[in-house]
C-alpha cells in the first residue's frame, strides 16, 4: 500500500499535466489565428466530427434493427435539411433529426 505523500504526489501530478494539455491549445491557438490551417479546420472539423457520429449511429441501427434503416435515413435526411435552412446550427438540427427519428421509430 502506498502513503498518502506518494499519492497526492501522484495526484498533483497527473492534475498538472491535464490542466497543461488543457490549456496549451488555447495558449497556442492565439498566435495561431490567422493561419490558414486552423481557418480550414474550423470550417471542416465540425462536418468531419457530424459525419463520424452520423456513420456510426447509421451502422449500430442497420445491424441492430435493418427494417428501421429507411426511418433512419429519413431522420439524416431531415437533420441535414434543418441544418441547412436554419443557418448550420448544429444544435438544433441535431436535436430535430433525433426527435424525427423517434417519432418515427415509435410511430411505426
Amino acid at each position: 500500500m502506498h502513503s498518502t505523500s506518494y499519492l497526492l504526489a501522484v495526484l498533483a501530478i497527473v492534475f498538472a499535466i491535464t490542466l497543461a494539455l488543457r490549456a496549451v491549445p488555447f495558449a497556442v491557438l492565439g498566435r495561431l489565428r490567422g493561419s490558414a490551417v486552423v481557418r480550414r479546420l474550423s470550417v471542416w472539423m465540425p462536418v468531419g466530427i457530424l459525419a463520424i457520429l452520423a456513420v456510426t449511429a447509421l451502422h449500430g441501427t442497420v445491424i441492430a434493427a435493418p427494417r428501421s434503416t429507411p426511418r433512419a435515413l429519413l431522420a439524416v435526411a431531415v437533420t441535414a435539411g434543418v441544418h441547412l435552412a436554419a443557418g448550420r446550427r448544429t444544435i438544433l438540427s441535431v436535436g430535430i433529426g433525433t426527435a424525427v427519428y423517434v417519432a418515427l421509430v415509435n410511430a411505426f
